[in-house]
């Protein structure tokens, strides 16, 4: 990416490892979706055209090395100071110091601000934590909101390994407008065993049709799904995708009829579909 590299010319070290990501902004300031800029990763037109269509720019919010000396060991503070002192401000990530649990109101300002502005949430890090690479743990968390959903079961696949004789992938949709239900994805997260099995008993009562792995049912069975947000796909009838889908619980208490809408979905997320 020559923004990248032009960026990093401009750096004051000679030598260094950098964490950081590439951002792509809309018009408004606000940030493009991941698969725009997945997008220019994997592009093979012209580079110059594609940075003309989706300029993406560095963001630095942690420093590995420099000059050869190896920071993984030393605490955050010490990091974003050398961090401070090759990358200008611009190109360093926002953030926001929080002396302990008693500031609890700046820490909850800055996620609504950072929210507003379009991110997904927030990186809370430990200013004495080492760099852990692969691996957050305690020191380093990501905070953001949770969305729930409440969809309805199309099908489900039977699974593999310790799953083995249960249906776990369920193929989750949402009521359209002319009252069928659209397909939003699919999930095999947050099932206990427990749930394993009375699903399985559940939806094969409710099987209509089976094809190779796949159980189709009749959409009787609410479900409630947490997901992380929406994105494009032309897999589904839809246009969007949930990511991260992981299940809750079962809603027994609700008929389909009273599963959440395309529509509804849609309207929460208005940046998916811009």
């Amino acid at each position: 990416m020559p923004e990248l590299t032009a960026a990093a010319l401009e750096l004051k070290g000679d030598r260094f490892i950098l964490d950081g990501e590439v951002i792509a902004l809309d018009g408004n300031g606000r940030p493009r979706s991941f698969q725009e800029i997945a997008g220019r990763v994997g592009s093979r037109v012209d580079v110059a055209a594609a940075a003309a269509s989706v300029p993406v720019s560095p963001v630095f919010f942690d420093a590995l090395s420099v000059d050869g000396r190896d920071l993984l060991d030393l605490p955050f503070t010490e990091r974003h100071a050398e961090l401070a002192r090759l990358v200008p401000e611009p190109l360093r990530v926002r953030r926001a110091l929080v002396s302990g649990p008693d500031d609890g109101a700046a820490a909850e300002t800055f996620l609504a601000d950072t929210l507003a502005r379009g991110h997904e949430g927030v990186v809370v890090k430990a200013l004495d934590a080492p760099y852990s690479a692969g691996r957050r743990g305690a020191s380093w968390l990501k905070v953001k909101p949770v969305h729930t959903l409440d969809l309805v079961v199309l099908a489900a696949e039977w699974g593999h390994g310790r799953r083995t004789g249960k249906l776990s992938n369920l193929h989750l949709g949402a009521r359209a407008a002319d009252g069928s239900f659209a397909m939003l994805g699919k999930t095999f997260k947050g099932m206990t065993d427990a749930m394993l099995t009375w699903q399985t008993e559940r939806l094969t009562e409710l099987a209509v049709e089976e094809n190779g792995s796949v159980v189709t049912v009749r959409p009787e069975l609410v479900v409630e799904i947490a997901y992380d947000g929406l994105q494009k796909s032309t897999r589904y009838p839809a246009g969007v995708t949930l990511r991260f889908a992981r299940v809750v619980r079962y809603r027994e208490d609700k008929t389909p009829a009273e599963a959440d809408t395309v529509e509804t979905l849609l309207a929460a997320h208005p940046e998916v579909t811009r």
